[in-house]
């Protein structure tokens, strides 16, 4: 059984949703609110989301060569077999 990796947006929006909710919370509680500006928060997310790009960018398998689109056209060919005799 292959399994599945967590999906970025499922992550982020994980993180959004703490955040949020930490924030209401300590707004019930009579806290002070989270000490972000907007300036801050718009810096913040611009870095989280550089920061992803480059992992991301990093993490892909990036062919640039003939051989290598050829080997990773090859590969696909593999997987789809690969699922199609698991699916039987």
């Amino acid at each position: 059984m292959v399994k599945e990796p967590i999906k970025v947006e499922t992550i982020i929006r994980t993180i959004c949703f703490f955040i949020a909710l930490a924030n209401e919370l300590l707004v019930h509680f009579g806290k002070q609110r989270l000490p972000f500006t907007e300036d801050e928060t718009y810096q913040i997310v611009s870095h989280l989301v550089t920061y992803a790009i480059a992992i991301w960018c990093w993490w892909k398998n990036n062919s640039f060569t003939q051989p290598a689109i050829k080997a990773d056209a090859y590969m696909e060919e593999l997987r789809k077999s690969e699922k199609a005799e698991t699916n039987e």
